[in-house]
């Protein structure tokens, strides 16, 4: 790998706006010096991040890989890695990582990662990637190089990874995909992780303004406390199953957030089932959060605005600490489903928004503008 005349590698860090932005700003701090102890050769590192959303309009790795080779030719970098939290997919595998020796690239999916610790899986995999390409090449029998697959220690964090060398068309010479069961929940993990479901609660306004106004009424409805004092357990877990399906569905269909794919081969049906997965686990897990919210508050008024006399006369049962927490449960599921419907009042782009990262809402705005919808 060229170094420049300063002796210095400079490392380039391509990141897709939003997440993969802040990933590669946080790791930019660091990195050089961790480049620097780990590399233990005297050598020297530069890391720049450049924010540019250069997997627009496409997902396909050789592409992305010949625009990378690209926008680093017009640099002075050493070595580029881009990072995308997009899913990337290659003869159906589910691609963790993409690297060109001979030009000192490597593309990175986020997702293949996982969804926890992410920023330190992140740096490690930009750090073997980065020495990886910076280190020296084999030479074959017939004087052509070699290029290294990445250390070990690389290959065992991102279990079950493994190298897969690519074909004659392709651009990387060396090729990590995910594979098996477990690569499939990591990857579904890394999906709902980019897309970070909690921002989901701040994003539907007038559904909480809904559940909220929903929950304020019946907590103060004489039939809600009749009904709440004679519910079982398992009532209630059905209640709060049934609440929170029905507005996760709504949200999915209201909004539109169901992917469908405009091929039928066997690989775009498991791309779409993977992306549906990821819809249904990040809504699921914004409206659980709303949920546990809405628990919270109406046990708080609960206690602020119920009275013992009256609630006794109405129900013929005392107003204990059970009674207020069976209250609050089963008003959190009748106001879950009063959100449901006010959900309907929200525009289908601010429902996106909350739901998927910046790079998912211009995929899918790509796909539904290439559909004619």
């Amino acid at each position: 790998m060229p170094v420049t005349s300063q002796g210095v590698t400079v490392v380039a860090l391509l990141a897709d706006p939003d997440a993969p932005t802040e990933i590669a700003q946080r790791m930019a701090r660091t990195l050089p010096d961790r480049l620097a102890d780990k590399s233990g050769q005297g050598r020297r590192f530069d890391v720049e991040v450049i924010s540019e959303p250069f997997t627009s309009g496409t997902e396909d790795p050789p592409t992305l890989m010949r625009r990378i080779k690209d926008r680093g030719s017009t640099e002075n970098w050493d070595i580029v890695v881009a990072l995308t939290d997009l899913p990337l997919h290659s003869h159906g595998c589910k691609l963790a990582v993409d690297l060109n020796h001979d030009h000192g690239l490597a593309l990175l999916s986020l997702p293949s990662l996982g969804g926890l610790r992410l920023q330190a899986r992140a740096r490690r995999a930009v750090e073997e990637a980065v020495l990886g390409l910076a280190g020296p090449q084999t030479t074959g029998a017939e004087g052509s190089s070699r290029s290294q697959p990445l250390p070990e220690p690389f290959v065992h964090r991102l279990a079950p990874v493994r190298p897969d060398r690519s074909g004659e068309k392709e651009t990387a010479d060396v090729r990590y995909v995910v594979s098996g069961p477990r690569g499939y929940l990591r990857v579904l993990a890394g999906m709902v992780r980019a897309n970070r479901p909690w921002r989901l609660v701040p994003g539907l306004s007038k559904a909480l303004a809904a559940a909220l106004a929903t929950g304020a009424v019946a907590t103060v409805n004489s039939t809600v406390w009749s009904l709440a004092t004679y519910l079982s357990t398992p009532r209630l877990v059905t209640a709060t199953i049934g609440s929170v399906a029905i507005m996760i569905g709504w949200l999915i269909v209201d909004a539109n957030l169901w992917h469908r794919s405009p091929e039928s081969s066997p690989e775009a049906r498991q791309r779409a089932a993977l992306y549906n997965a990821s819809t249904v686990v990040t809504v699921g897990i914004g409206v659980l959060v709303c949920y546990v919210g809405l628990m919270v508050i109406n046990l708080v008024w609960a206690l602020f605005v119920l009275n013992d006399g009256v609630f006794a006369s109405m129900t013929r049962a005392p107003l204990h600490a059970t009674e207020y927490w069976t209250l609050a449960w089963f008003v959190a599921s009748v106001a879950t489903v009063g959100g449901a419907l006010g959900s309907g009042l929200e525009n289908d782009e601010v429902v996106r928004a909350a739901a998927y990262s910046k790079r998912e809402q211009e995929r899918r705005r790509a796909l539904r503008e290439d559909r004619g919808d």
